[in-house]
């Protein structure tokens, strides 16, 4: 993807220290999070502008972790994160900004040649992270996601359940670090990853167990109930699947009600037909 000229200042501000600093994520945060305040600020339809500039920031920030040899996730996850942080500065943070976003580092990550799926775990992450100071609640950002990294793995011909595991793994990490309802994270994640996954026309059966795996491992990585995470995971597949279909419910029922990664799943409580939510 060219960059615009928002993508290139902050491309150009990176290349140059991201060799020389020690955290990555931190540098690549502020810098992305500065440029797009100031390239907000400076056009008159915020709101018709604003997606399209937090891809190219992302995809800026991107490009240069490459080009400088760091690690491409670090960059993903500080740029996913400055975008957010900056756009809340200029105006309110929506679901499509969010998704947006993930996407952009996604397709940006597979446009120089770096592995998506980490790059999936590290936005989700920094979107989560970002997430606390900005008013944007815990529920919409992991749902927001989830749509996004699903769009984004169709986008970039990536595996939809790795992606799923990873982009889960990353969310229960970032709930953890800013002491957020891991659970509600969880499950709301997973919700959003079979709606997303059902408007690509995926395997919601594939998805659905691989975001319990992702779950599990990693509330185990942050030394949480494994089984509860995977209980939680499970129950916002199924609740997720029945508002696709009844056959859709049937296959997600049937690949998550069983024993994975060594723990035997539970559902949290029965799960009945009723009024969408997120």
């Amino acid at each position: 993807m060219a960059l615009g000229d928002l993508g290139k200042r902050i491309n150009s501000a990176l290349v140059g220290v991201i060799k020389e600093v020690r955290d990555v994520v931190e540098t690549t945060t502020e810098v992305t999070r500065e440029n797009i305040v100031e390239g907000l600020r400076a056009v008159k339809d915020v709101a018709a502008q604003v997606s399209s500039m937090a891809q190219d920031a992302v995809s800026g920030a991107i490009q240069a972790g490459s080009q400088a040899g760091a690690e491409v996730s670090s960059a993903a996850k500080g740029a996913v994160a400055g975008v957010i942080q900056g756009v809340s500065e200029v105006t309110t943070v929506t679901a499509d900004v969010v998704s947006d976003t993930v996407r952009a580092a996604m397709k940006a990550t597979r446009e120089v040649g770096s592995d998506v799926s980490k790059t999936a775990q590290s936005a989700a992450e920094g979107v989560v992270s970002a997430s606390k100071t900005v008013g944007l609640s815990l529920r919409e950002a992991t749902y927001s996601i989830a749509r996004g990294a699903i769009q984004g793995a169709r986008e970039t011909g990536s595996d939809l359940a790795s992606i799923a595991k990873h982009t889960m793994e990353g969310s229960v990490k970032g709930t953890q670090e800013i002491g957020g309802d891991v659970m509600q994270a969880i499950e709301s994640l997973s919700r959003g990853l079979i709606r997303g996954a059902a408007e690509v026309r995926g395997d919601l059966a594939s998805v659905a167990r691989s975001a319990v795996e992702g779950a599990i491992d990693g509330a185990r990585s942050v030394r949480l109930k494994a089984e509860d995470a995977a209980s939680a995971a499970a129950t916002g597949a199924i609740e997720a699947a029945r508002e696709v279909s009844e056959s859709a419910a049937a296959a997600v029922t049937k690949a998550v009600s069983e024993t994975i990664s060594g723990i035997k799943v539970v559902l949290k409580t029965p799960v009945k037909k009723g009024k969408k939510r997120r």
